[in-house]
């Protein structure tokens, strides 16, 4: 029989036992042959040394996980420890760390998944400002909200800024029951249900009531200086000209923005143009502004809505064509 011993010092030890040893007792049921005792801050394991060397992967993976997401739920303890397939290894160690955005509460790992969104990630390692433009459904927004979530936990920033233009398709916020934050709020749910995915309910509460995270529509934007953050400016084809305009020139030292929009879904009045397509255009050859366009291939929604955007599409060519 062997003996070792495994330190938890890099993280917090009532994280990986949880609460009355939960997790702990999950580890056990997984390697029903060895002795496990938890002391403190360490693990110790006695038995045969090829069981002992497949426990101690699987803590490893585990403290690997906690150390740079600080919490996992039983659910995904349990998955990482019945993961013994190449693919379950590979996507919780450090083989790929950079493939992961962040990790969510529910401990799910948030990832570009395509070939354009991971674009956007690269893109942001060389460029300030990012332009990202497709369809609805190709996680333009969703990554968008991750490498800031991403780079506010690598302290790489000091706040994020989430903002969009109070324009609804087909309807008038004065029309809606409410004060403001009541009548924005639902227009603005696609930002929330993001960080929802991304940081734990109590910390987002703490970051949201002391401003380090910031969702407002923007029209809230004028007249301020943004330094230190990363900044979001989404559903851009609903912007004017001179809305943009403002946004951009709000960019302040050390900051970095993402505009995502869709030049398909324009719900300004007729009589006003979409400033996204003229800054796309007029902006293409600055340095340090990037731009990525997601088409029908970086669907991740329903099989479905690949099907509709390309016949959508195809309706457009049409009406295009014989226009």
């Amino acid at each position: 029989m062997t003996e070792t011993i495994i330190s938890l010092n890099s993280v917090n030890p009532i994280e990986f036992f949880g609460v009355n040893n939960g997790k702990l007792d999950i580890l056990k049921k997984k390697f029903p042959l060895l002795k496990i005792l938890s002391r403190g801050t360490q693990i110790k394991l006695s038995g045969a040394p090829e069981q002992i060397e497949s426990a101690r992967e699987k803590i490893d993976l585990l403290i690997q996980y906690l150390e740079r997401n600080g919490h996992v739920s039983e659910n995904y303890f349990e998955q990482i420890l019945g993961g013994d397939d190449a693919e379950t290894i590979d996507q919780f160690s450090e083989k790929h760390p950079h493939d992961v955005l962040v990790f969510g509460p529910n401990g799910k790992s948030v990832r570009a998944r395509t070939a354009n969104q991971k674009r956007m990630v690269s893109l942001t390692d060389k460029n300030d400002i990012i332009f990202a433009i497709g369809p609805a459904g190709t996680g333009k927004t969703y990554t968008a909200v991750a490498l800031a979530v991403r780079a506010l936990k690598n302290k790489m920033v000091k706040k994020i800024i989430l903002t969009r233009p109070a324009v609804e398709a087909g309807e008038s916020l004065g029309f809606l029951p409410g004060d403001l934050k009541e009548k924005i709020d639902p227009y603005l749910r696609p930002l929330y249900d993001a960080l929802d995915d991304m940081i734990p309910a109590d910390k987002l509460g703490y970051y949201m009531s002391t401003r380090v995270i910031e969702i407002a529509p923007l029209a809230y934007m004028r007249g301020r200086t943004l330094d230190h953050a990363y900044i979001i400016l989404d559903e851009a084809q609903n912007t004017t000209d001179l809305q943009l305009k403002m946004f951009l020139t709000r960019i302040g030292a050390h900051a970095k923005a993402i505009i995502t929009g869709d030049l398909s879904q324009v719900d300004l009045p007729k009589n006003q143009k979409s400033g996204l397509d003229k800054a796309i255009r007029i902006l293409r050859n600055i340095d340090g502004i990037g731009h990525v366009v997601l088409d029908e291939e970086d669907v991740v929604r329903h099989r479905l809505v690949k099907a509709i955007i390309r016949a959508y599409d195809h309706e457009r060519e049409k009406t295009e064509h014989h226009g």
